[in-house]
């Protein structure tokens, strides 16, 4: 079977799906997915940026790309509340999936995703994703103190204070990227499986709840997420190293 896989999303979207599309591995097996994502797909035989493919004008300006034929069967987390790209797409063997779990849902994100993908899927998973790293790990530990929303954020003379009594132990490393406010001394990668690698490496990782905090636990780092906003039931990282602390923050005024 030649199988294509569509999936849109940030850092930590692809991440909590990642068990559920290693589920649908096949002979022949195609991923589709946001640029910034490509170098962390590794288990598949081919992979492509989505904006490079030209699905976002399909039904639009554009008719469907020629880059769909051929397959057996596309599972697609792009396009399912998009009427004019599902009428475009019509001809081929698509199966939509939402995107994101339901405000109430009753079970983990993992899980949900994992539940979507169960009756086509050829594969088994125990819910954890993982990406294979081929880091040792030393003696330092890593702190990325941003995440995509502000108020997902501890403060960071939290963590400086956290990372005051850290060094008592080990060294402490900085993480951020090129969407956070300025850090001084930390350490930024452009391509995310280097990240991956470093991280990896590392004794130990504190983070909000983000998409560096979840990759950290996918490469099987012991992770301590600090939850603000979200449900860690549904949210929270996997892993079997993972410990998640949860805060309550006082109102200003």
């Amino acid at each position: 079977m030649r199988r294509l896989i569509i999936r849109p999303g940030a850092i930590g979207d692809f991440i909590f799906s990642l068990a559920a599309v290693k589920c649908l591995n096949t002979d022949s097996l195609e991923v589709w997915i946001t640029r910034r994502n490509v170098p962390l797909v590794r288990f598949a035989d081919h992979v492509r940026a989505l904006d490079s493919t030209g699905l976002d004008l399909t039904g639009i300006t554009q008719p469907a790309p020629d880059a769909l034929h051929g397959f057996d069967e596309i599972v697609s987390w792009y396009g399912t509340n998009r009427p004019e790209f599902r009428a475009a797409v019509s001809n081929f063997p698509f199966q939509f999936l939402p995107a994101l779990p339901p405000a109430d849902c009753p079970y983990h994100a993992v899980d949900f995703y994992l539940n979507q993908v169960t009756p086509f899927a050829r594969n088994s998973s125990d819910g954890i994703p993982r990406i294979p790293c081929d880091s040792s790990r030393q003696d330092f530990a890593v702190i990325h103190p941003y995440s995509g929303s502000p108020r997902k954020n501890w403060p960071l003379a939290r963590f400086q204070d956290l990372a005051r009594r850290l060094e008592r132990v080990m060294p402490v490393r900085w993480c951020s990227s090129n969407q956070d406010p300025p850090l001084p001394g930390a350490a930024r990668f452009s391509d995310l499986y280097d990240l991956a690698r470093w991280l990896a490496g590392a004794r130990l990782y504190v983070g909000n709840d983000s998409g560096i905090t979840h990759l950290a636990a996918a490469v099987g780092t012991p992770v301590l997420a600090i939850f603000l906003a979200s449900d860690p039931a549904i949210w929270a990282p996997r892993g079997p190293h993972v410990r998640v602390a949860t805060v309550k923050m006082k109102e200003k005024g």
